[in-house]
């Protein structure tokens, strides 16, 4: 009897023990139902003790100190546990790279011959990323009152709007409006130096006092005020200790804070340099507002506002004399700058852009390329769906959830799109797409900052545009990710073949827990069964003795026994896929087909290469590879025939396949020619595996072993 464990921690705790510790662990991946080790010292491997736990279900020791554990479906759980033991967080044993590692990857390999370049582009992603959920809450209180004033609830635009929207705007305005702040906390974060005193050198500038100087009214002395004849924006300048200072609205810049914390990181580490430690938290945050505060109003405050407007408006020139290309520019270019976190200087951009002139004309191009984003990822849920892969399909949801509703992209980005090269190039066909209908229908723009997701449709105008670009963009990835797939022929066999043995796997788990229920009943059943086998074998050896000579029926379960001819009408006949030697499937060297979870079966070493259809149906499954194929008859009959053990590691070398998958079979159609000198070459044992996938569900699977056969003959009788 298996010995249980408290859960799949308890598995976990327990497996990492019996293969020797953390410590004997060089490398752990795992496919969809096994563990696979790559140990310093395979000797030091409990296999017994691993056999008797309760959610093994098999080990395959193997060359090289090389050792796998058969999980089934659960494996993904077991090996995430594993991974994150505290004991394996110290060995620093290899394993599959999270969503954080494949961005730090990516970045890792744009760097480029600059040091100081990419240190600059850090530090402008770092100073934003943080503030992703509180400007994506935002986003979204201003994607519903839009809604609302879109279907005439409240006019969101109003000058004299009630105190109940007021307050509303205020929940959304908050993060924009102090946005200067948040960013110079991140940024004196990023740059090591005490991340308030930042923020309060911002604020400094943001205070009623500052800001009341703006107004001509207030009766402040030394504060003059006139209108820009070419902006139509209101400047003022106050006298501020004889000197001029320019006086600027700084709700919402984002420049001024970037430039202002790189100045002060100078000032703030030099302080440090120069008062002893048990002071510097006194002196070093007072003389570092002292001096920043007077030059961030005097000089980095006027600085940053007319860099950013100078910027935006340079953008705001292209856009208007050269609109098409601004609007294929820019969704082409962010699927390259997100991954790197090099956007967040366009989010500034586009922030610059409504305060300055009242309106944003990139985030409508940008939705485009969001789209598209969220398209490939739809393509790839469907493929999921399609090919029964869970995991896929659970990442696949929650990314596409995350993308249409919040307007988040990078779940989407680093969970699914930069592990498969293939889905970018056809992304980026759908970013071309909405680009160029944006462009072609005249822009799309909007007064508001939000993130682009399906509830922010109505903040953009005209919305017709916009929803035909966005759609277009999403369609197109969407239908190119799906007909061509994500993966690689090879990736594709692969996960297939993973995804057939869990299944199989699931499927015998199953079968043993039901024995496990009532086993007294089953043995009544069982001899039922039996003694039923046997007179309907007697019955059948009686009508074909003249014919084919006599047939022997062999109890249920039986593991050898001989027969020839066919079988009862309520049986069916699968033949030899290949000429050889037929052997029970206890002496094939893979655990998984000889504890029978991928059903009941037979091994034959091959005589030849040709492998012929061992019944008729219809191809379920072939792998690209060449190694296996699924057939299902016309009755519902699963069969399995799987090529050598460990094959697919070949990818396909040495098999020619000549049918594809959804293709009617007859029994004897030529399936695949496979090299088996290659297989050997390999390293790989030759035996061709010959499974029922559904045995539980049927009467009887009976394999005739002990003989040498032609390919086609009878080598297991189904009783359905």
């Amino acid at each position: 009897m298996n010995t249980p464990t408290p859960g799949i921690d308890g598995l976990a705790e327990e497996i990492l023990r019996d293969v020797g510790g953390a410590e004997n662990i060089e490398s752990l991946t795992h496919c969809a139902t096994r563990l696979r080790f790559q140990l310093h010292d395979g000797s030091k491997v409990d296999q017994a003790a691993l056999d008797a736990l309760d959610g093994v279900m098999g080990t395959v020791p193997q060359s090289g100190d090389r050792f796998q554990i058969v999980i089934g479906g659960a494996v993904a759980n077991v090996h995430s546990k594993i991974i994150n033991l505290p004991s394996m967080s110290r060995s620093g044993a290899a394993r599959p790279k999270s969503d954080a590692e494949v961005k730090a990857a990516v970045r890792a390999k744009s760097r480029g011959r600059f040091a100081w370049l990419d240190n600059f582009f850090e530090y402008l992603s770092d100073s934003f990323r943080p503030l992703l959920g509180v400007l994506l809450g935002a986003s979204l209180i201003i994607a519903i009152a839009s809604v609302l004033d879109a279907l005439g609830v409240v006019d969101f635009r109003a000058e004299d709007k009630s105190a109940t929207w007021v307050f509303v705007d205020a929940m959304w305005r908050s993060v924009l409006y102090f946005l200067p702040i948040m960013v110079a906390y991140n940024a004196a974060k990023k740059l090591q130096i005490d991340p308030w005193v930042g923020a309060t050198v911002m604020a400094a500038v943001m205070t009623p006092n500052f800001t009341g100087m703006l107004n001509p009214d207030s009766g402040i002395p030394g504060v003059t005020c006139s209108t820009n004849s070419t902006l139509g924006t209101q400047q003022c300048v106050a006298d501020v200790f004889g000197l001029p200072l320019q006086l600027n609205d700084y709700g919402g810049q984002v420049f001024v804070p970037l430039l202002m914390v790189a100045l002060l990181a100078l000032v703030h580490k030099g302080l440090q340099r120069v008062f002893p430690e048990n002071i510097q938290l006194v002196f070093v945050p007072f003389f570092s507002m002292l001096i920043m505060i007077p030059v961030t109003a005097f000089l980095v405050g006027p600085l940053g506002v007319w860099a950013g407007n100078g910027i935006g408006e340079g953008l705001a020139w292209l856009n208007d004399n050269a609109p098409l290309v601004f609007a294929i520019f820019i969704p082409l270019l962010y699927p390259f700058l997100v991954p790197l976190g090099l956007h967040w200087p366009l989010n500034a951009l586009m922030l610059q852009n409504i305060n300055t002139i009242g309106y944003d004309f990139i985030q409508g191009p940008m939705g485009a390329w969001n789209f598209a984003c969220f398209g490939a990822t739809a393509g790839v849920l469907l493929l999921s769906i399609r090919h029964r892969e869970p995991l896929m399909r659970q990442t696949a949801t929650g990314a596409l959830a995350a993308g249409l509703f919040g307007g988040i992209s990078e779940p989407s980005l680093y969970g699914i799109h930069l592990r498969f090269k293939r889905i970018y190039p056809r992304m980026l066909v759908g970013c071309l797409v909405g680009g160029v209908i944006v462009g072609v229908l005249g822009g799309v723009d909007t007064e508001v900052f939000a993130f682009t997701s399906v509830l922010t449709i109505p903040v953009f105008s005209p919305v017709g545009v916009y929803l035909i670009a966005i759609t277009a963009a999403f369609v197109t990835s969407m239908v190119l990710v799906y007909l061509s797939d994500y993966r690689t022929r090879e990736e594709r066999a692969q996960a297939n073949a993973e995804r057939d043995a869990a299944e199989a796997a699931a499927r015998g788990a199953a079968t043993d827990a039901d024995a496990d229920i009532d086993t007294d009943t089953d043995r009544e059943t069982a001899a039922a069964d039996d003694r039923e086998l046997v007179t309907v074998g007697a019955a059948y050896a009686e009508a074909t003795a003249d014919a084919t000579g006599p047939a022997t029926a062999a109890p249920r379960g039986a593991p050898t026994g001989t027969a020839s001819g066919a079988p009862a009408a309520n049986s069916t006949a699968l033949c030899a896929p290949v000429a050889g030697r037929v052997t029970g499937l206890d002496k094939v060297e893979d655990p998984v087909f000889s504890s029978r979870a991928l059903g009941e079966g037979v091994g034959i070493e091959p005589a030849d290469g040709r492998v012929v259809a061992p019944v008729d149906g219809e191809l379920i499954t072939v792998a690209d590879t060449g190694h296996a194929f699924g057939i299902r008859t016309t009755h519902g009959i699963e069969v399995l025939i799987h090529i050598g053990i460990d094959t697919v590691q070949m990818q396909g070398e040495g098999f020619d396949v000549h049918v594809a998958p959804g293709q009617r079979v007859s029994s004897g159609d030529l399936l695949a020619e496979v090299d088996l000198d290659a297989i050997r070459a390999a390293n790989h044992p030759t035996v061709t595996l010959m499974t029922v996938l559904n045995t539980a569900d049927l009467a009887a699977v009976e394999p005739h072993t002990g003989q040498d056969v032609t390919a086609g003959a009878l080598v297991v009788t189904v009783r359905r």
